[in-house]
């Protein structure tokens, strides 16, 4: 399957990641990209930069080197009753709001209270998409979790640096067996590098070998196009970005 979207990649205002989001753009254009999103840690992972950096996204050109820019975050999960470590006050300046579980952050727990802090974070209707969730240091109910996303429409992430497998080490049975289910609830997925260096941004080559193997129809895939990420956002109930009107159906 391929990708025109990639909507997890890092600059080095997280702190542990060594690009800009010009080289990431030009990237992110060189390797076949339409459309990127920048999310950087949001400020309670160490190293990452405070809540205005996100809020002042609105500067931010809509396209770089040909290629469009998606304004986002990706939040921590702080606690089980889902709350994350952005203000509500960002949000009206962001197009995309990833959540994940990070070992600072949230200190493994158990099944249960993973599972609860998922749906939680599912329900406060403020994120559009759940993070490498492949990690066995955050067990979960798979079904359980998976079905509160799709009846919220909140994407899956399927993540390229965790099917490395020296990230995140016991993640990708773990990541195959979450697009199963996925795949059985008719879930929406979404494809991330987690680039953390420009030449990474776009590489999305073991995500789609996995999707292939599992059958994951591209409808369900919101990175497919540009068209199907940009609808889905609609879905998600963001206005229209008028920038990419010209875009819809690449």
């Amino acid at each position: 399957m391929k990708f025109k979207v990639d909507t997890h990649t890092h600059t080095y205002a997280s702190g542990h990641a060594y690009s800009t989001l010009i080289e990431n753009a030009k990237l992110a254009k060189e390797n076949g990209l339409d459309m990127f999103c920048t999310t950087d840690h949001a400020e309670s992972m160490p190293g990452a930069p405070h809540y205005w950096f996100f809020s002042n996204q609105k500067i931010l050109p809509r396209f770089l080197n040909g290629v469009a820019i998606i304004r986002g975050v990706e939040s921590n999960i702080l606690n089980t009753e889902g709350d994350i470590d952005i203000p509500p006050s960002v949000d009206l300046n962001l197009d995309w709001v990833i959540a994940s579980f990070h070992e600072p952050v949230f200190h493994p727990a158990n099944q249960a209270a993973h599972t609860e802090a998922l749906m939680n974070v599912i329900k406060s209707g403020r994120v559009d998409a759940l993070g490498h969730l492949g990690n066995p240091n955050f067990d979960f109910d798979f079904e359980a979790v998976l079905m509160c996303a799709k009846l919220h429409n909140v994407a899956i992430e399927i993540n390229n640096t965790t099917l490395k497998g020296n990230s995140r080490v016991g993640s990708v049975d773990r990541c195959y067996e979450i697009a199963r289910i996925g795949k059985q609830l008719g879930v929406y997925f979404t494809t991330g590098s987690d680039a953390h260096f420009c030449h990474d941004v776009g590489n999305l080559s073991l995500v789609s070998e996995l999707m292939d193997k599992v059958g994951v129809d591209s409808n369900k895939v919101i990175t497919h196009s540009t068209n199907q990420f940009l609808s889905f956002l609609e879905l998600r109930g963001r206005e229209p970005i008028v920038e990419y009107d010209e875009i819809r159906n690449a």
